[in-house]
């Protein structure tokens, strides 16, 4: 029996990819050292009715990697993998029943998750409380703040934090708080598990035809209804955009790669506007990443709102990015510190809107003006977690917007692109520049001392 046992939490396929590239990178130790568990989580409001990990195409490939798999939904029913976790009396019995029905015996073990800040990930880093904790982060999210305060038990623990490369030169804000290093998997371990997939689709008749059909552009949906984000209409309409914009760009064969929970009537839209704009449409609808595709048949555009897929496309492909609808669900997206914003503030500042007219583009390291806005936002994301950077956001946004607050924004001279990374009524509660009335914000701080809201 091993000694030492690593457990791998992971929900989604490109989130295993990034820890088969970590893993085949050698940043986990060399094979054998320790048992591999690989430990699989269904988060979808009704897990029954989702596409389960498994059923995805190279999903063996991945899982090949690891000694074991294991069902967390199973182990821990009937309760939700997203909201359950153990009372604090209940830590020691739990541990104890992981322990012997994962053949863990009395030896050492160590966490690897994602989203530490939530459950499945929080849950199982309290159960294994003396264990050392290491986070990976497959998406745009890790460049953005922690959401909420991690209990400081948790947070000791963690070692570091895994991170793909998307936009070269930004630094994740994600856990910066307690010191936690980040650390990048390397390009081409990840390039080389997204091609190993890729070829377990190399039989699949749905890709070969869309192969076959020579598409120039892919679009990408994302479910933001679920979300309570956008109305489903609103999102129906934004993959309808998406192909209009495309069209207008002069793509006439084009893939549509629907979010794996969205409803079937959205490509029903899609072919409708095809059909009138004279475009071929192809749904790629299986149980596929869209990197399988930039593989198979390297697109010329990739459009979407805001998905961590344009950045892979760009970083790791050299496909030009382009955008349709962000400055709309920026509009949006409540509460403010809502962990979408800060993918969304990334793909906005950094690439161009194909329905405005933007030339499609690879962006490329991150510009000297990202950084600062991402520093800005997350102060304003969460202030309390990120005081230190308070003076620098206050002189960001005053330079960029400027402190006339009796002035309507709209009528303004200032940066508009840069305002709509920050609500008034966000600046007004913080007592930063470009707030609301005068004295609003100093009253609002005042209420909040007290315990209410004015």
């Amino acid at each position: 029996m091993h000694r030492h046992t690593q457990i791998f939490q992971v929900s989604t396929l490109y989130g295993a990819a990034t820890l088969a590239a970590a893993l085949d990178a050698g940043q986990f130790g060399a094979r054998g050292e320790a048992r591999r568990l690989l430990l699989v989580s269904n988060n979808a409001e009704i897990p029954e009715t989702a596409l389960r990990l498994e059923s995805m195409t190279g999903y063996d490939r991945i899982a090949a990697r690891f000694d074991e798999v294991i069902d967390w939904n199973e182990a821990i029913r009937p309760n939700h993998p997203g909201s359950w976790g153990p009372r604090p009396e209940e830590v020691p019995l739990w541990q104890r029943v992981f322990r012997a029905a994962w053949g863990l015996g009395s030896g050492t073990v160590e966490v690897i998750v994602e989203s530490i800040q939530v459950n499945p990930a929080r849950a199982l880093a309290a159960i294994f409380a003396e264990s050392p904790v290491q986070v990976y982060a497959d998406g745009l999210m890790s460049y953005g703040p922690t959401r909420g305060e991690l209990p400081q038990l948790i947070a000791c623990r963690i070692q570091r934090l895994l991170h793909l490369d998307l936009v070269p030169g930004l630094r994740p804000l994600l856990l910066s708080e307690f010191g936690v290093r980040p650390e990048l998997v390397p390009d081409g371990a990840f390039r080389k598990v997204l091609a190993e997939i890729a070829g377990s689709a190399a039989e699949d008749r749905q890709v070969t035809e869309a192969v076959e059909a020579a598409p120039t552009a892919l679009l990408l949906g994302q479910y933001l209804a679920a979300l309570g984000i956008l109305t489903a209409e609103e999102e129906e309409d934004l993959h309808v955009r998406m192909l209009r914009a495309a069209a207008e760009a002069g793509h006439r064969s084009v893939i549509f790669k629907p979010h794996p929970t969205a409803p079937a009537r959205y490509s029903l839209a899609l072919d409708a506007e095809a059909a009138e704009a004279g475009v071929k449409l192809i749904v790629l609808d299986g149980p596929l990443l869209a990197e399988t595709f930039y593989e198979r048949c390297r697109p010329e555009l990739v459009v979407g709102c805001f998905s961590t897929a344009m950045l892979t496309a760009s970083a790791y492909y050299d496909i030009p990015i382009a955008r349709v609808g962000t400055e709309m669900v920026l509009e949006r997206l409540t509460p403010y510190e809502n962990s979408n914003r800060m993918p969304l503030t990334i793909v906005d500042h950094l690439v161009a809107d194909l329905e405005q007219g933007g030339a499609p583009a690879v962006p490329g390291a991150a510009p000297d003006t990202l950084e600062p806005l991402v520093r800005a936002v997350g102060y304003c994301m969460q202030p309390k977690i990120h005081p230190g950077l308070r003076d620098e956001a206050a002189r960001l946004i005053e330079d960029r917007l400027g402190d006339d607050s009796g002035r309507d924004r709209d009528a303004d001279s200032t940066d508009h692109t840069t305002a709509r990374y920050f609500q008034r009524d966000r600046l007004t509660e913080l007592g930063l520049p470009g707030a609301g009335a005068p004295g609003s914000a100093s009253r609002l701080r005042r209420g909040l001392v007290r315990g209410r809201r004015v």
